[in-house]
């Protein structure tokens, strides 16, 4: 079929005008294309998906399907769109306003069961990098309606100093096949039948290279070491996600550790030192916001490792602050540490994606 591409341009430039895109262009939405998205969910297009009370506004099943299409998904992904948004829900933070922080938080999504290979959503092989449009386009989606329906647009409501690659798109899929470990959604509660996803707000992905060893306890001191340093610790304690690869998750397994073996050793070596935190000047806590201050601080309290007399300060405040997840290729030993927001613990923010409609 013929296509004006003089009339595409003109109507990309059109909703770049409005400021409908977060800088690369969108894919235009008619009410045909709108109605193929919104027949993949028995939900009413005004059902509400999430909301953020210190703005007064909500997000309907019918603007987050407008957003998914401009984000360039296919109606099929929407299922995981809105549990996506249901899972965020869950997790809390994002309705908070920490989507505005000067920190440059953005949400990841994980998403694991069959849904995977139906849609395609890359699990292996550069998964935080591109080539996939169902990872591309449904963590897009996520960003496209915080601008549209939220207003968080940069310099306006959201005053991130300097944001992260994760506020165009963060969205990964666990590679079960190669894990030898249950699936993240199976380790909470959930069947290995089930489609869902998981969603969380980071701050940073931070890439791990451990190609040089075969002990495991070697290999959780090196992610320890990544997810403690000073730097990344703004409160008293952090939380964080282990993206291992499967030759890492391997060598863990091989050496009889699980995933709770594997957090417990993290959480046990992800500790510094007082000397060093004051050496940054991070060795006490605000009194009221619990963020990390020097000890000469006006508003300044001891840690609670301070309280209890110990020079050793663990920055997470259990192994539970940890989720571990193998997503990756099977062909080098590199994994990542994601520094997520808030200190965490117990499960996951994890939403069921609904089957589409036959």
């Amino acid at each position: 079929m013929d296509v004006d591409i003089d009339d595409v341009r003109r109507a990309l430039e059109h909703y770049a005008s409005k400021g409908w895109s977060d800088g690369l262009p969108v894919m235009p939405v008619t009410e045909s294309y709108l109605a193929e998205f919104l027949a993949t969910t028995d939900r009413a297009p005004s059902d509400v998906v999430f909301e953020m009370p210190h703005l007064n506004r909500t997000c309907t099943v019918r603007a987050a399907a407008i957003n998914a299409g401009l984000a360039g998904c296919l109606p099929e992904y929407f299922p995981v769109v809105l549990a996506a948004w249901e899972a965020l829900t869950l997790d809390g933070y994002a309705t908070r306003g920490i989507w505005q922080s000067t920190t440059g938080t953005a949400p990841l999504l994980i998403v694991n069961g069959p849904v995977r290979e139906r849609i395609g959503l890359n699990s292996r092989g550069n998964v935080f990098g591109s080539g996939f449009r169902a990872n591309a386009t449904i963590g897009r989606a996520i960003r496209l309606t915080a601008i549209n329906v939220f207003g968080l647009r940069p310099h306006e409501l959201d005053q991130a100093t300097q944001g992260t690659p994760a506020k165009y798109t963060a969205c990964i899929a666990e590679n079960e096949e190669q894990s030898p470990w249950p699936a993240l959604h199976v380790e909470h509660g959930m069947s290995a039948a089930d489609s869902a996803v998981t969603g969380m707000v980071v701050r940073s992905v931070l890439h791990i290279e451990a190609r040089h060893t075969v002990v495991p306890e070697q290999l959780a001191l090196d992610l320890a070491g990544s997810l403690a340093r000073t730097g990344a610790l703004i409160h008293e304690t952090i939380s964080g996600c282990l993206v291992l690869g499967p030759e890492h998750a391997e060598l863990f397994a091989r050496a009889g550790w699980s995933k709770t073996d594997v957090r417990q050793a993290v959480y046990e070596r992800a500790w510094n030192s007082r000397e060093a935190l004051a050496a940054v000047g991070k060795d006490a806590v605000s009194r009221s916001t619990r963020w990390r201050v020097p000890a000469d601080h006006p508003d300044a309290v001891p840690d609670r490792a301070s309280e209890a007399g110990g020079d050793r300060v663990e920055v997470l405040n259990s192994p539970e602050a940890l989720l571990v997840v193998v997503a990756g290729a099977n062909n080098s030993g590199v994994s990542a540490v994601i520094e997520t927001f808030g200190p965490r613990g117990g499960a996951p923010s994890t939403a069921r994606v609904a089957e589409p409609r036959p």
